[in-house]
């Protein structure tokens, strides 16, 4: 009597094993969908020039070298790079480098206190029509891109700022509708008590902010900061039509023109992929140090 009163317990165990069984599963092959295409990329950049197109389906390299990331540094002349296969282009890519971290790193700074300074405007402070001027400036979440791509040169254009940081910068400079938004959901999160006590001794609108709001929205902060800093790293066609300058060229802009000014008919695969790991890095490491405060800040927020 008692095995056959086990039975349905021990049905639904095998239940819950087989649901456990298959959640990974799919978990695992939506990693290898996602991983696999980073994979490849560093499996080229670790390949030798004159492999590259000779044993196109394996998975590792035969030989991994670090030469094309030696090439892609600069560290190899031109006629050692040609002689092992690679392409006669060059790569001025510690340039390219300090040029991305200058726009990324201005935008993200301006991005992030501008966006907190007007999240916390709609968030805590009383004006006619706040609410209908907050739906009106969020609106411009469903707008394209691309749309303002055309008035933003032209402005860029009239001031003389075509082939300048600030050119590139300034269209992210300020703020986003995206990161007002999160901001405003993170400020409307927290208790207002400390605030109104503050008020009462005496301090102002802008002490609030600065000395309250900003130091208990340090999850918040960081979250927009990951984001706006990878966006704008990984940013392609702003500064490929404002950036036209080789000492204001980025990264992504370089790897493109490296691609495209090829002398050969074959493509120089393996140090354009050396080139694009070490493009990756940067954002790589934000994610494995930061990236556990974005999920819960996301969490916290309510933002979804």
């Amino acid at each position: 009597m008692s095995q056959v009163t086990s039975l349905p317990g021990n049905k639904r165990a095998w239940n819950n094993v087989l649901r456990t069984a298959l959640m990974w599963g799919i978990v695992g092959v939506i990693l290898l969908v996602t991983l696999f295409p980073f994979w490849w990329v560093l499996r080229t950049a670790l390949t030798d020039p004159q492999q590259v197109y000779s044993n196109t389906t394996a998975l590792f390299p035969d030989n991994p070298t670090t030469f094309n990331f030696a090439r892609a540094l600069g560290m190899v002349d031109l006629q050692e790079s040609l002689a092992r296969g690679g392409s006669g282009q060059t790569l001025n890519f510690w340039l390219y480098l300090r040029n991305s971290t200058i726009v990324s790193t201005t935008t993200t700074l301006g991005q992030v206190f501008f966006s907190s300074l007007a999240a916390y405007a709609f968030a805590r402070l009383r004006f006619p029509l706040r609410n209908q001027i907050f739906f009106l400036f969020v609106t411009g979440l469903m707008i394209p891109g691309i749309v303002l791509l055309i008035p933003n040169y032209i402005l860029m254009q009239n001031i003389g700022w075509i082939g300048t940081f600030q050119g590139i910068i300034a269209p992210a400079f300020l703020m986003t509708p995206l990161s007002v938004f999160f901001m405003r959901q993170f400020f409307l999160g927290q208790s207002a008590e400390i605030e109104e006590a503050a008020l009462l001794d005496g301090a102002n609108r802008f002490t609030l902010f600065w000395r309250i709001a900003l130091p208990l929205s340090g999850p918040a902060l960081a979250t927009i900061a990951i984001l706006t800093f990878v966006n704008s790293w990984n940013d392609y066609l702003w500064p490929l039509v404002v950036g036209r300058n080789e000492d204001v060229r980025v990264l992504t802009v370089a790897l493109g023109l490296f691609r495209s000014q090829q002398q050969t008919s074959l493509p120089d695969w393996s140090g354009l992929m050396a080139a694009a790991t070490l493009m990756i890095i940067p954002t790589l490491f934000l994610f494995l140090l930061l990236g556990r405060r974005v999920v819960n800040s996301i969490q916290y927020s309510g933002f979804r």
